[in-house]
This record gives C-alpha cells, sequence and structure tokens, in this order.
C-alpha cells in the first residue's frame, strides 16, 4: 500500500474537522492556526496530503463528460450535468456553489501549509522547499479550474479573512492565467521527476506535471508556439521519463497504476480512499443498481473504421446492420454496445444484451433499452475505468488520471498543426503513434496524407482527441475552447438505433440540448456567494 495513499485517508478525516475549508468566507478555527499544531513533519504531511485530497473528486471526473456531447445524464442530476446540459440552470445551482467552495477550500488549505510549514522544526530544507512546491502547484491548479469554469474570479495567495472574503472583488481571468503560468515555471525547476521519487510517493507532484499543466493551461489560451515547446519538453527527458503504455485498454486497469503514461492523478485505494461511481455506470447483468450516465451515439459515430475512414465516408465499410465492426479498438476498450463481450474477473466474457428483445431471458433484460426502465437511456454503458478488482458495489480504489503522455501528444499535433507546421515525422510521432497503440494496423489509417490541407488534419485531430480521451472528462473543456459548444450541445443527442424508425433515422432521441454562446461560456458566479459578497458582480447575461 502506497504511503501517499494512506496519508490521504487521514488527511480525509484531518479536513472533516476543517470547516474553515468549506466556504470561500469562512476564518480558519484555533485548531488550525494555533502555533503548537506545526510541531512535526507528519502533522504538516497531514495537511499537504488534505490539500491532494482536495484537488478533484471522482464525481466530476465521471460526470463532466455528462456536460459535453460525449455522455447523457438521464437520471437525477448527477453533479448537475443534467440542469447544466439542457440549459435550464442559473446561480443556485448546487453544483455552480459547490465547485466554488470546494476549489477555495483547497486553496485555503494551500495558504495555511504555506503559511505556517516553515514552523516545522527538524524539518530538511529539501524536504520542506519540495512540500512547498507540491502545496504551489495544488493552489494553482485550483485557480485553473476556478478560472476555466467561472472567468473573473477572486484571487489571493494568504490567508484571508472573514472581513477580506466579503468584500473582495473579481481578479481579471487574464492576471490569474499568468500566475499559474509562472507558478509551473517556478515549481517545474524545483520538484523532482517521477522517476526521482520513491515508490512509497508514487503520485505526487512531479515536475513533469507541472509542465504538463502548463502545456493544457497554454492549450486553453491557443498559445500554439508555447503549447508546442512545452510539449516538446515532456517529450525529452529533463523532466522525468515518459511515453505510451503498450496497451490502450491497459492503462485504466489496476495492476497497471501509476505506468509510464501516467503524468499527473487522483491517487486512490480500496478500503482507505475509494469511489463507487461504476455502480450507476457498468450494465446492470454485472452487477450494476440502474445507469446514471451513458455514452452517446455522437460519440460513437466519431470513432473510425479500422481501414482509417469515418463512417460516413466513401470505402469505408461501416454496415449499418453490424455497426461496432471493424472499428478504431478504443471504441470496445471504453464503450459498451449491443453483443459487447464483457470480460469478467474471473476471465471468462458475458454477453450484454441491449437491443429491445435481443436477451434470451426475457424475464429478466436488465440491459435491454426501454422508456421508463432504469437500463441506460441511450443504449450504451461504459467500459474505461471499469475496475475488475473491485470490491461491493463496484467499489474501487483505482487512480484515475488526469493528464497522461497520450494528451502530450494529442496536443501538440494539434499546436503543430494550428502553427501550419504538420509534417509526416511530427504526424508519426503523434498521431499514428497512438493509432498503432490502440491496434491499427492498415497502413491507410496510419500513414500520412500530404495532401490533407489544415482544415482537414484539424478535423483528424480533433476526432483523434475526442476518441483517445473519452470518457476522462476533457471534452467539455475543449468544446468551450474551440468554441464549437454551441453548435454540438444544441438540439438533440441520440442514443443507438433502437427508436422510432420514421425520427432521426431511428436513433434514439436521448434528450434536448441548449447552449447559449452568449451566456453559457461561462458559469455564473454562484447566488449564495454574491449574497456574502456584493463585490463579486456577475458574469454577463446572468
Amino acid at each position: 500500500m502506497k504511503k501517499l495513499h494512506i496519508l490521504l485517508y487521514g488527511a480525509g478525516l484531518w479536513v472533516m474537522g476543517m470547516s474553515a475549508c468549506k466556504k470561500l468566507d469562512l476564518a480558519p478555527t484555533d485548531h488550525f492556526t494555533d502555533l503548537n499544531y506545526w510541531t512535526s513533519t507528519e502533522k504538516a504531511s497531514q495537511v499537504l496530503n488534505t490539500a491532494y485530497s482536495q484537488m478533484m473528486n471522482d464525481g466530476y471526473f465521471f460526470y463532466n463528460e455528462g456536460l459535453s456531447d460525449n455522455a447523457f445524464v438521464g437520471r437525477g442530476d448527477n453533479q448537475g450535468a443534467l440542469s447544466i446540459s439542457n440549459g435550464t440552470y442559473d446561480p443556485s445551482l448546487g453544483r455552480l456553489k459547490d465547485e466554488w467552495d470546494k476549489r477555495y477550500g483547497g486553496i485555503k488549505t494551500v495558504n495555511v501549509f504555506l503559511e505556517n510549514v516553515d514552523r516545522v522544526p527538524d524539518m530538511s530544507d529539501t524536504l520542506r522547499n519540495r512540500m512547498k512546491a507540491e502545496a504551489r502547484f495544488l493552489r494553482a491548479f485550483q485557480y485553473f479550474q476556478l478560472y476555466t469554469w467561472f472567468g473573473d474570479v477572486p484571487f489571493f495567495t494568504k490567508d484571508i479573512t472573514i472581513a477580506e472574503s466579503r468584500s473582495i472583488a473579481r481578479t481579471p481571468r487574464a492576471q490569474v492565467v499568468d500566475f499559474v503560468l509562472k507558478e509551473m515555471d517556478e515549481v517545474a525547476a524545483l520538484l523532482p521527476t517521477k522517476q526521482q521519487y520513491d515508490a512509497s510517493d508514487a503520485g505526487r507532484i512531479t515536475s513533469g506535471a507541472a509542465i504538463a499543466l502548463k502545456a493544457r493551461v497554454l492549450l486553453y489560451e491557443n498559445r500554439w508556439a508555447d503549447v508546442a515547446t512545452a510539449c516538446e519538453q515532456l517529450m525529452g527527458t529533463t523532466y522525468g521519463q515518459y511515453g505510451l503504455f503498450n496497451s490502450y485498454e491497459g492503462v485504466f486497469l489496476p495492476q497497471n497504476e501509476n505506468n509510464i503514461e501516467d503524468i499527473l492523478d487522483i491517487q486512490y485505494v480500496p478500503e482507505y480512499r475509494a469511489y463507487s461511481d461504476y455502480f450507476d455506470l457498468a450494465p446492470l447483468s454485472v452487477g450494476a443498481r440502474d445507469n446514471g450516465m451513458a455514452p452517446l451515439q455522437e460519440l460513437v459515430d466519431d470513432y473510425l473504421m479500422t481501414n482509417g475512414k469515418a463512417i460516413g465516408e466513401t470505402g469505408s465499410g461501416y454496415d449499418e446492420n453490424h455497426p461496432y465492426q471493424n472499428r478504431d479498438p478504443r471504441l470496445t476498450a471504453t464503450i459498451v454496445y449491443d453483443g459487447y463481450a464483457w470480460k469478467k474477473p474471473d476471465g471468462t466474457t458475458q454477453t450484454i444484451y441491449i437491443k429491445p428483445g435481443s436477451d434470451p431471458d426475457q424475464s429478466k433484460k436488465l440491459d435491454e433499452y426501454g422508456p421508463g426502465r432504469v437500463s441506460s437511456p441511450t443504449g450504451y454503458y461504459m467500459r474505461k475505468y471499469y475496475d475488475p478488482s473491485g470490491g461491493n458495489n463496484f467499489l474501487s480504489g483505482l487512480n484515475l488520471i488526469l493528464i497522461r503522455y497520450a494528451d502530450v501528444l494529442l496536443m501538440y499535433a494539434e499546436a503543430k498543426n494550428e502553427l501550419g507546421q504538420m509534417d509526416a515525422t511530427i504526424w508519426n510521432n503523434t498521431i499514428a503513434a497512438l493509432r498503432k497503440r490502440a491496434g491499427f494496423t492498415d497502413p491507410s489509417a496510419l500513414n500520412f496524407n500530404a495532401g490533407w490541407s489544415k482544415a482537414d488534419l484539424q478535423t483528424i485531430i480533433r476526432r483523434e482527441r475526442r476518441c483517445e480521451l473519452a470518457m476522462e472528462g476533457t471534452r467539455i473543456f475543449d468544446l468551450r475552447r474551440w468554441k464549437t459548444a454551441e453548435k454540438v450541445l444544441n438540439g438533440w443527442a441520440h442514443g443507438a438505433r433502437f427508436g422510432d424508425p420514421a425520427i432521426d433515422n431511428g436513433y434514439i432521441r436521448a434528450a434536448q440540448r441548449v447552449f447559449n454562446a452568449q451566456k453559457h461560456y461561462l458559469w455564473p458566479v454562484p447566488r449564495d456567494e454574491r449574497a456574502l459578497d456584493p463585490n463579486l458582480g456577475q458574469n454577463p447575461n446572468w
């Protein structure tokens, strides 16, 4: 069991008493500002690991896909995904308040840590400086998440008072971006590489993670030359050794945690820090409860044929009667479709029957699509991140990866194309490498075509990004930065071809989406926060 996992569990217990971490406007209690607390490295580590535990939660990780055109949240309103995707939300939505509170809770923890860690006696300067750098990364990550959702946000790098929290104004987004980038440059020079950490510290922030986050920040700013430079640093060895794991499916299996592709993740471990989201994501016939979120047909349609052609392209060989044959192997590693051979923990397989009337046992037909049923409302289930070693109710300690090397290659390919510099060499080192790892063998899917235009390549790279990173929580951010959300998040979202043949060629109408470009590219400042601090103002058209 990794030391960091245990510390994260202890941090979870510590944070339950830390009421000051819950809201921007609450002051810390004496328990956590008392000079007597900072008496040992172990106590300082508990605070730092609290900041780790606040970086991201599993609910956001999974259900952010429901905000995009990759998946549909059809029951309940997990993480506010249903309200946001159908455009009915307002500043009172709980997800907005929760995101705001949790992010500022993490920032508060870091500020408390940085203001007190120098008081710890008998701590080596090397360890102290490393821990400070880890904390600064975590704080910058929180600000990155905040300004990505909300735009201008309150910005501070000290533990503010109640009075300050109720009068602070929002800082321009560009200023916060500059801070995050500066922090990444500085902490990258202070942090060890992934290979320099002891095995007991697997999962801690590395210099490579700092450069990777820098690349993602720059990507969201469309600073293409800088994105390419940051990615090239990670494609070298200065900030650690990274590469593609030899199996796409294997990247997401528990026996391969912390593999060479993993740059930044959320660390979990059974019994100590775990999650059971898959209880509402997997097929019902393999033990799930009901379906909370299901992949959409729009995502399925973006997976290429094994010859590299899109399903509507001449010569693709796509067969509507056998829609999942000869497709990109990543489809099967990510999404469960009708007739899917589900791999069970004991090595055997179970066929998943989703098409109405297809299950040999019609007394159960657990996974079959049907209005009013608790099965998938789209005719698809998730497979990626299924943990075969999980416990009851799909309880899992499988780490959730936030940035992996495949993303670095995709960022690099996108940046070089936007700069007009894509060529066969870059293609072979990025898109072709990803496809080979996925299992493509046809030369037409792997070879660079010099006749492609920049626009052609943009379409190819964006499709590749979607399929490689599907169900990993990145799609909504891509749609926002590409400014394509108003195009793909308006109108009907579809499921498999199990619907009325007279409507949309038989593809299920799962939900009608609404995205207003005049307001929805930024979330509104939560209502409760504005009630406490009138200086926060509000985003346009909210």
